[in-house]
């Protein structure tokens, strides 16, 4: 008996979709999810519209300061698992605030298909925005922001083989490996060289971000010719920019034959100056980009097949 034919899915593009994250805050956007309830709705909506990753942090209902506690996950992971088939991409990021254990908390409890994971320890500033706003929700905002310019976001060679260990050999798990800069590259493929990773790696390149690479064109142009030298075709790639560069190099990588990620983690916009209403309005515009381009938006098991996930069924919410 022959084995069932592959798809042909290199006219596929994945969309992936950040709900919220952990840069953001209230004051900054009506619509950025902040309770459990929004946070399910937001990533519900968004999966309807044609994002096949969902890649999800958690708040606390009561401010919307990011958390790690896996209860506040778990209020929300069921829901979206039973509402729609996209691939749930839980971060191991959390914030700078965060020690590492607080990191794992829920994706151990969680035994996603997928998880964020940065690929290098970095400055990670997000100061400027604070003199952006006067007026504040809540009390935390403002400082939260000012003083960033002390932040630095870690993950250690030690760090990374530690995620990898706990989450990709202990519960099957496939990383978005989120490469701020060109060493990260240079940093993933030495823990390829060490054994850890299972290729085809799924690489986030990442711009805009002060403490990471500029977006500029040459700088993507540049992080791919390097990805291609260090991982030859073992490897898929989306890009993200923050801001307003959001949509234009999505748009670029996609031209590519990238893949891209939008969402309110990333940008809070849908336009010059205009605030997005949600997460799907920027999925249904990446999406609408993309097709008149002459591509299709990858379904969740396009995405599974293409990133060799384990499956919806072996997740544990």
């Amino acid at each position: 008996m022959s084995e069932p034919k592959k798809r042909n899915l290199s006219n596929k593009v994945i969309i992936t979709c950040a709900v919220t994250g952990s840069i953001h805050t209230p004051t900054m956007s009506d619509a950025l999810p902040i309770t459990p309830d929004q946070i399910a709705v937001s990533a519900i909506e968004a999966a309807q519209a044609g994002a096949a990753i969902l890649h999800l942090h958690a708040r606390d209902p009561s401010d919307g300061r990011p958390t790690p506690d896996p209860k506040v996950f778990m209020e929300f992971l069921p829901r979206i698992g039973e509402a729609c088939d996209a691939v749930v991409n839980i971060t191991t990021g959390g914030s700078v605030k965060m020690t590492v254990d607080e990191r794992l908390a829920a994706p151990i409890q969680a035994s996603p298909e997928m998880c964020s994971l940065n690929m290098g320890t970095m400055n990670f500033a997000l100061y400027p925005m604070a003199t952006r706003y006067k007026d504040w929700k809540y009390d935390w905002e403002e400082n939260y922001l000012v003083q960033s310019d002390d932040n630095i976001f870690r993950n250690t060679f030690r760090d990374i083989e530690r995620i990898y260990k706990t989450l990709g050999e202990g519960h099957g798990t496939k990383f978005e490996h989120e490469c701020y800069d060109v060493g990260h590259l240079y940093n993933l493929a030495h823990c390829l060289d060490r054994g850890l990773f299972k290729p085809p790696v799924f690489l986030q390149l990442i711009f805009g971000i002060l403490g990471g690479i500029g977006p500029d064109v040459d700088n993507l142009m540049f992080m791919k010719k390097t990805a291609d030298k260090l991982f030859g075709d073992q490897y898929r790639w989306s890009v993200l920019a923050a801001g307003r560069h959001q949509m234009p190099f999505a748009t670029q990588a996609s031209m590519m034959g990238g893949h891209v990620r939008v969402g309110l983690e990333d940008s809070l916009f849908i336009g010059r100056g205009k605030l997005a209403d949600s997460n799907a309005q920027q999925v249904a515009k990446i999406r609408h980009i993309i097709e008149e381009l002459g591509y299709e938006a990858a379904t969740p098991d396009d995405a599974r097949e293409m990133l060799g996930l384990k499956g919806r069924a072996a997740v544990k919410f």
